[in-house]
């Protein structure tokens, strides 16, 4: 990988606001995360770690709440930092006055960070340039409350746990989890109950004086979910060279931050997936593992076939109430323990709440086929594909109206359990909240894209019921095409969703993008719909906004009510682009491209849709994850949709369209893979594709035209 691409400057960031309130979820968009699934580190920007959601974590709980460097009776100023790759940072900074006989700097701290599994590693190098024999007391400062993630999530402070010393450093523990920090060379004075580790630095002119600080974590019982073994990625790694340094850019530091959020299934270890994102969601989510490993097969098949089986040990069997689980039925999240937010909101730590992850499974395990997941693989998961299928038909339909819908029956879940899970996410053009069982739009589409795809799947291995789902997808987009679609003064278009009492709820929103190329739609539909989506009111010039600027109830910074998600705006471009119309792609495609090199080519979950009009570079959300999976995993289906990359291994063909890489060309790729084997392709300045492809697969070129 281009190593231009891993090192960012951090420092010129906004300063971390001051302790949150009790109770608020802590902002993060000023942090630097640095990550090795399932362990990672928050901190300032300077590299102090002592904020409300500053710590290093291991498996869903803060190992470290507090480790600070500090000089005695001299100013630590910070000068600069930088991340580099997923798992490093550097800080440096230049102890004031110390040695110092003109105005420049003489003596400074490298504080340099390494994230492994368990283990975060702290480097403090203290540098004498100056002309003076110096001496200094420095002194770290180090504390835990051992908290589980929703509480650090939720805002609530716990109590700081009592340490214990032992000669090299500290020890904390309670219950099955157990926190170690050592130190070499040897702290001259370790304080316990003040978690103090103090050092005498003295240097000639021209030395150096160097620490080591390992804090190691673990939970007795193991890691819930293990990280895999370093050389292990399931997938080839790209890397691009177009006329857009910052999609280079883009593209390369998503692909270090995918690797580090790389997982493995205890069942069995060989089987990989995606964590959903840090420091929130460091685990297995249904929905997020599922459309990364989408998002992905352009890079290979072996992250779907890992996610897949993950999955499908853990679909549903029975009728549990208090976790949703119901036959079929893939899950939405595991942790390590009930999670309890307050008294109305609590999550057990299997917990299926959620309508869109069982028909997303289907449609990866048909999509994983097409680009060359072996036919023994594909077969041994045609099983668990038929029970998702009949989870769609008898569960997903509760009531019989012939759509997919969801309700939370534990009074404690989630009340919305499509991808916009916030409980304001779905109303209407008026601000009214809907009332569940809502059956969402894009939820339609996937159903009507596993149903068809699980069809082809049991046709092409000789299974029953392939004729039934395509007669039940037909039945479905009959239905949708008469209870969904509403107007407006600008026209037709499908509602969000339809509400308890069957009533269209009839905002406009960024789900459109989601119903595009999945074949629920004809072209009249698609073209209404491409139209909304080029429209200023949801492309911002910087993505997708979840709902439009016109709407009542739109807020920039609204979770799902106005900010922009970019996994759901890759969406939208493979969709648009897919469907035929590459205009539109492009604008929102660029929109990304732009906002990635805002967030130094590190794409948060979401950021705030105020749009470029009035802002060059985007506002970040507060409290988004970074890096996410998916929106990491954008990156790769923006590229697939500009070079118009699709793939029929069991007919022998791919194809290449490239429909809007003008802005990018010349462009070159290397190091995809269709079938196991590796692809190349190069887009000449003037539009010509070079294509080097896998021996036995006849490559389609078609020229897109725009509608």
């Amino acid at each position: 990988m281009d190593t231009t691409v891993k090192t960012h400057d951090i420092t010129n960031s906004v300063a971390l606001a001051g302790p949150s309130a009790e109770g608020l979820q802590p902002f993060l968009h000023d942090a630097v995360v640095t990550l090795y699934a399932p362990s990672f580190a928050v901190s300032h920007q300077d590299g102090q770690i002592d904020g409300d959601a500053d710590g290093f974590y291991h498996g869903d709980s803060r190992a470290l709440a507090r480790l600070t460097v500090e000089a005695d009776g001299i100013a630590v100023a910070p000068a600069r930092g930088v991340l580099d790759g997923a798992d490093k940072a550097a800080f440096r900074s230049v102890l004031r006055g110390l040695g110092e006989v003109t105005p420049d700097p003489a003596v400074t701290l490298h504080r340099r960070r390494e994230v492994t599994p368990g283990r975060l590693q702290e480097t403090l190098e203290v540098s004498n340039a100056g002309t003076k024999h110096v001496r200094a007391r420095l002194i770290v400062v180090a504390g835990t409350d051992l908290a589980p993630m929703e509480r650090v999530k939720s805002g609530h402070r716990l109590p700081a746990v009592a340490a214990t010393a032992h000669e090299d450093g500290l020890d904390w523990s309670r219950d099955t989890f157990a926190v170690r920090l050592t130190s070499a060379p040897r702290p001259v004075s370790v304080d316990p109950a003040a978690g103090r580790l103090e050092y005498d630095v003295e240097l000639a002119p021209g030395e150096s004086w160097t620490a080591v600080l390992h804090c190691d974590a673990a939970h007795d019982d193991g890691d819930q979910f293990p990280a895999p073994a370093a050389d292990s990625v399931p997938w080839r790694t790209p890397v691009l060279r177009s006329a857009d340094r910052r999609f280079d850019q883009w593209l390369g530091q998503s692909a270090a931050d995918l690797d580090r959020l790389r997982l493995t299934d205890p069942q069995q270890p060989g089987d990989q997936f995606l964590a959903a994102g840090a420091p929130w969601y460091l685990t297995l989510f249904g929905r997020d593992s599922l459309w990364a490993a989408r998002m992905l097969l352009p890079l290979g098949t072996d992250l779907a076939a890992g996610t897949l089986r993950t999955l499908a040990r853990r679909q549903g069997a029975a009728t549990v109430p208090d976790t949703e689980e119901q036959p079929g039925k893939i899950l939405h999240e595991v942790r390590r323990a009930a999670q309890k937010f307050d008294d109305d909101f609590a999550l057990p730590p299997s917990y299926y709440g959620t309508v869109d992850a069982t028909p997303l499974w289907i449609t990866l395990l048909h999509d994983a086929w097409r680009w060359g997941l072996s036919s023994d693989q594909v077969e041994q998961l045609l099983p668990h594909a038929e029970s998702a299928l009949a989870w769609m038909r008898d569960h997903g339909d509760a009531d019989g109206d012939g759509f997919l819908e969801y309700i939370d029956n534990t009074g404690k879940g989630l009340a919305n359990q499509g991808w916009k899970d916030s409980g304001d996410s779905i109303r209407h053009r008026d601000g009214r909240l809907a009332a569940s069982p809502i059956a969402l739009c894009e939820v339609q589409a996937y159903a009507y894209e596993a149903a068809i795809g699980g069809a082809a799947l049991l046709r092409a291995f000789g299974r029953p019921g392939a004729d039934r789902w395509e007669e039940w997808a037909g039945r479905l987009q009959d239905r949708f095409r008469s209870q969904f679609w509403v107007e407006d003064e600008r026209g037709a278009y499908p509602a969000v969703a339809l509400d308890r009492d069957k009533r269209p709820v009839d905002s406009v929103q960024s789900g459109f993008g989601h119903l595009l190329g999945t074949g629920l739609l004809n072209q009249d539909e698609s073209a209404l719909l491409a139209a909304r989506l080029a429209s200023p009111d949801l492309d911002s010039g910087h993505g997708l906004r979840t709902l439009s600027s016109g709407s009542v109830g739109y807020n920039p910074f609204g979770y799902h009510i106005g900010s922009i998600w970019p996994h759901d705006t890759a969406i939208a471009v493979h969709g648009l682009a897919r469907a035929g119309f590459p205009e539109a792609a492009a604008s929102l495609s660029a929109g990304l491209v732009t906002a990635a090199a805002g967030f130094d080519a590190r794409l948060p979950e979401l950021f705030a849709g105020h749009g470029a009009a009035t802002d060059s570079v985007p506002a970040p959300y507060p409290a988004s994850c970074r890096p996410q999976a998916w929106a990491a995993a954008s990156s790769v289906t923006v590229l697939q949709s500009a070079l118009g990359l699709s793939a029929d291994v069991p007919n022998g063909t791919i194809t290449v369209a490239p429909a809007f890489a003008e802005a990018y060309r010349p462009l070159k790729v290397e190091g995809l893979d269709v079938a196991g084997g590796r692809l190349d392709i190069t887009v000449d300045g003037d539009g010509t594709a070079h294509i080097e492809a896998p021996a036995g697969l006849e490559v389609k070129r078609e020229h897109i035209a725009p509608r």
